[in-house]
C-alpha cells in the first residue's frame, strides 16, 4: 500500500476566490502600469504599508518552497552613500563602452534613484539554503536565484497597485555591495530597489519614451514547435 503523507488542516485545499472580469481588467492594467520608476519624490512611506509589501515579496514563488531570497532595507546615512559611489563608477564604466552614438543618449537617462527615493531595498539570494532540501535545483541551480527575482515582481506589481514606484538598479558591482553593506560574503545581490512615490506616472518605460529601445511584438518572441 502507497505511504500517504498526513496533511495539515492549515495546507489542505481551500476554495479559491472567483477573478471576474473587472479584477482582470484591472490587473492588466496594473501590468502595464507597472514601470522602471527613476524619479521619486522623498515623501517617506508608511511602515505598515512598506511592511504590506515586503510580506507580498515573500509570498513569491520559490523552487522546493526554498524561499532564498534575503531583503536588506538599507536606511543608514553612510551605507546608502557608499551605495551611491559604487553607482558613479559603475556608471561611468558603463557609459565608456557605449558605442559614439548612443555615448550622449545613455548619459542624459536618469539610470537610477538613488538620491531621492525614501526606500532602498537590497536583494540577495542565499545560494545554498537549508530549506527546501535541494528539490528542483540540482539539474538548474540558477533557479534558486531566479526565485529571487520571482520575490522583487512580486513586491513590484504590490507596489504599483498602491501608486508606490520602484526602481532596479543593475549598475553596481555586486561584491562592492555585499561589502558595503556587512552581509554575509557568500550573499549573491540579485537587485538593489529603490522604493518611493513616482515624481511622473507613464504606462510607456521611460527608456522607450528616450528613444533607447522599442517594446517587440509576441511574434519576434514566440517561437512554436
Amino acid at each position: 500500500m502507497e505511504a500517504r503523507m498526513a496533511v495539515p488542516p492549515e495546507a489542505r485545499t481551500d476554495t479559491p476566490p472567483s477573478f471576474d472580469a473587472a479584477f482582470r481588467a484591472g490587473l492588466e492594467a496594473l501590468f502595464a502600469w507597472r514601470r522602471d520608476v527613476r524619479c521619486f519624490h522623498t515623501t517617506p512611506l508608511d511602515e505598515a504599508e512598506y511592511a504590506a509589501l515586503l510580506g507580498a515579496a515573500c509570498q513569491a514563488p520559490s523552487v522546493g518552497f526554498s524561499q532564498p531570497w534575503r531583503l536588506v532595507r538599507v536606511r543608514e546615512g553612510a551605507r546608502r552613500a557608499a551605495i551611491r559611489a559604487i553607482f558613479a563608477t559603475s556608471n561611468a564604466a558603463a557609459l565608456a563602452l557605449q558605442a559614439d552614438e548612443r555615448a550622449g543618449l545613455y548619459a542624459r537617462l536618469k539610470l537610477a534613484g538613488l538620491d531621492d527615493a525614501p526606500e532602498h531595498l537590497a536583494v540577495f539570494v542565499e545560494p545554498q539554503p537549508g530549506t527546501g532540501h535541494g528539490l528542483g535545483r540540482a539539474t538548474m541551480p540558477e533557479t534558486v536565484a531566479y526565485s529571487a527575482v520571482l520575490a522583487i515582481h512580486t513586491l513590484w506589481l504590490a507596489a504599483a497597485a498602491r501608486g508606490i514606484g520602484v526602481g532596479w538598479v543593475s549598475i553596481l558591482d555586486p561584491q562592492h555591495v555585499v561589502r558595503a553593506l556587512d552581509v554575509p560574503a557568500h550573499w549573491q545581490l540579485v537587485g538593489y530597489l529603490c522604493i518611493g512615490f513616482p515624481a511622473e506616472a507613464s504606462k510607456v518605460p521611460e527608456l522607450e519614451r528616450a528613444g533607447w529601445e522599442h517594446r517587440l511584438p509576441l511574434a519576434d518572441l514566440l517561437v512554436e514547435r
